[in-house]
């Protein structure tokens, strides 16, 4: 797996929850009425987000309930990586394990602005502003993290 991920910027705020991108109303439809409903607290995110894109994020992303398919459905989208100045443990996890790139990012979202292009070097935690220019590092990740994303997640890592 590439971890270089670039990708245009998708820009939240702080708490986004879980339920936000993985709707219980929604739940059972077919995924192509699913995935208009992903996210539905922007006003045009499911309707024109594509496979590439990134998320750039405030605090606390992907707190609530515990939704094993909120990262998941974020990785069915085609979603790149979600940068955010601090997530929910769960979701962290949860998407660590389906190889979904996370990254921890103080002043994430002052360096970036809704369609700027996003860069990110996941192994060494640096997260690049290739429209406006300036850069930011993270906390490294523990190698034996990075070794699932690598390995497309921890079901293949095993």
């Amino acid at each position: 797996m590439n971890m270089i991920v670039s990708g245009k910027v998708w820009k939240m705020g702080d708490h986004i929850y879980s339920d936000y991108m993985a709707p219980g109303f929604a739940r059972k439809l077919p995924w192509e009425e699913e995935k208009k409903h992903i996210l539905h607290i922007h006003p045009v995110f499911a309707e024109k987000c594509q496979a590439g894109d990134v998320i750039v994020a405030g605090r606390n992303f992907g707190c609530g309930p515990s939704r094993e398919n909120a990262a998941t459905n974020l990785k069915k989208l085609g979603i790149g990586c979600v940068v955010a100045e601090s997530f929910a443990r769960i979701f962290f996890r949860n998407a660590i394990a389906i190889a979904l790139p996370v990254m921890e990012c103080e002043g994430a979202t002052r360096l970036f602005q809704e369609g700027d292009q996003l860069e990110l070097d996941f192994e060494n935690s640096r997260v690049r502003n290739l429209t406006r220019g300036g850069e930011s590092r993270g906390p490294l990740l523990p190698p034996e993290l990075i070794d699932i994303v690598k390995a497309g997640g921890i079901m293949e890592s095993l």
